[in-house]
């Protein structure tokens, strides 16, 4: 069987045109995403997969709700304003939120090859999410972000045994097009007022 990041939707692959970030396969790669988390075994990524599939879901309610009008992220939240509905937009949010959290901790994986994975993931934390939480959810992130494992362990799970040249290309490549994708987000949901990441 090959391993999951051979297998699994890249955000690089992702639709993005003027018009905007194709839904369906948007909501594919994030669930790629939430699977990549389950290969460590663990419940240490708990709080992150939680949310985001969460989010995912409510994304995918208001996709399969009204298909056509959601055809782009961008025309869900703007079809959903009209409505005056909300759910979909603020799952969207959250769920680019939290991706964002991810990519940037993955990111620093990758730029600082010597930093601990829990130092990496923390410091996404504190630029990203930590202003959403209040002190009570900053207490149970620290502690659970303390017990993600070793960066060996962590990328030998994700990577499956899969060639490690390969797979460092193909996690650049998904890291490039993650970011852009939560970056042109990022500025649209904050310019039409439909929230902040």
């Amino acid at each position: 069987m090959a391993p999951h990041f051979e297998t699994v939707k890249s955000f690089a692959d992702v639709p993005v045109s003027d018009v905007g970030v194709n839904t369906k396969e948007f909501l594919f790669a994030s669930d790629g995403l939430v699977a990549m988390f389950d290969l460590l075994g663990t419940g240490v990524f708990g709080f992150v997969q939680a949310d985001i599939k969460s989010n995912i879901a409510g994304v995918r309610e208001r996709y399969d709700a009204t298909p056509t009008e959601s055809s782009t992220l961008e025309d869900l939240a703007r079809h959903e304003h009209t409505q005056g509905a909300k759910h979909g937009t603020q799952c969207l949010v959250r769920l680019v939120r939290g991706l964002a959290f991810t990519c940037l901790a993955l990111q620093t994986t990758q730029t600082e090859p010597t930093s601990a994975l829990h130092v990496c993931f923390r410091r996404a934390y504190d630029v990203v999410l930590k202003h959403h939480h209040t002190f009570v959810v900053r207490s149970v992130v620290t502690l659970a972000i303390r017990a993600v494992p070793r960066r060996d362990h962590f990328f030998a799970q994700i990577s499956q045994g899969g060639d490690g040249e390969k797979f460092e290309g193909e996690l650049k490549r998904w890291l490039t097009g993650l970011d852009a994708i939560v970056q042109r987000m990022k500025g649209f949901l904050a310019d039409g007022g439909y929230g902040r990441v």
